[in-house]
């Protein structure tokens, strides 16, 4: 495949993630998923480092993910987005019309506290365009609470039914668009940027 490489040095790699893709396997022990692709291109290349992912992200959800090239890096990566000190941003497009600009839903998952704050940029006859900054980090969480508040992303399945709207779409509507953070080895602050893949602007003009 040809994936697009957002950002690399000697410690980490951002890939731009495309949509239908695993991040690793579940139990099920699927053998092609992103970290299978990225290692196997290295391994090929004789390349003796392999990636270890420090986050994940949906099968269907696209957009920036990070790779670390060493336990040492993925295990400060992975310590960043625990203690919530980076700042993730999604595109989404909601079912339905979202009454209020901007908010944030807070509501426990699976037991935990979990924060998600939102704000409209665009209001069409069927859904509404958001960006989405989820504080806290659990599964699923964007799509939890969305559909908490009778908004759930355009082509859910899991938490909603397809049946119960109109609007349509061929996968997950949910864009993973920026992360920014200090990095853990050269304290050089990164603002890595995923632009919309061609499948979400082509939904966009379809339903203009």
């Amino acid at each position: 495949m040809n994936l697009a490489v957002l950002y690399e040095d000697e410690w980490l790699a951002a890939i731009d993630k495309p949509a239908g893709l695993l991040t690793i396997p579940t139990p099920k022990k699927e053998s092609r998923t992103l970290t299978s692709i990225l290692n196997d291109d290295l391994k090929q290349k004789g390349l003796a480092y392999r990636l270890r992912p420090c986050h994940r992200l949906d099968r269907d959800t696209s957009g920036v993910i990070i790779y670390a090239k060493g336990k040492s890096s993925q295990k400060k990566m992975m310590e960043l987005f625990r203690l919530r000190k980076i700042k993730k941003t999604y595109l989404a497009f909601a079912q339905g019309v979202l009454s209020n600009n901007q908010g944030q839903v807070d509501s426990p998952i699976e037991g935990g506290p979990s924060l998600t704050r939102y704000i409209v940029i665009e209001k069409r006859k069927d859904f509404s365009i958001i960006e989405v900054m989820p504080v806290s980090g659990r599964t699923n969480q964007i799509r939890i609470h969305l559909k908490a508040i009778g908004h759930p992303l355009v082509g859910e399945t899991k938490y909603a039914f397809r049946r119960d709207f109109k609007l349509k779409a061929k996968r997950l509507c949910l864009h993973a668009k920026e992360l920014s953070f200090t990095h853990p080895m050269t304290n050089q602050h990164l603002h890595l940027v995923s632009e919309l893949p061609a499948d979400l602007r082509d939904f966009l003009e379809k339903h203009a």
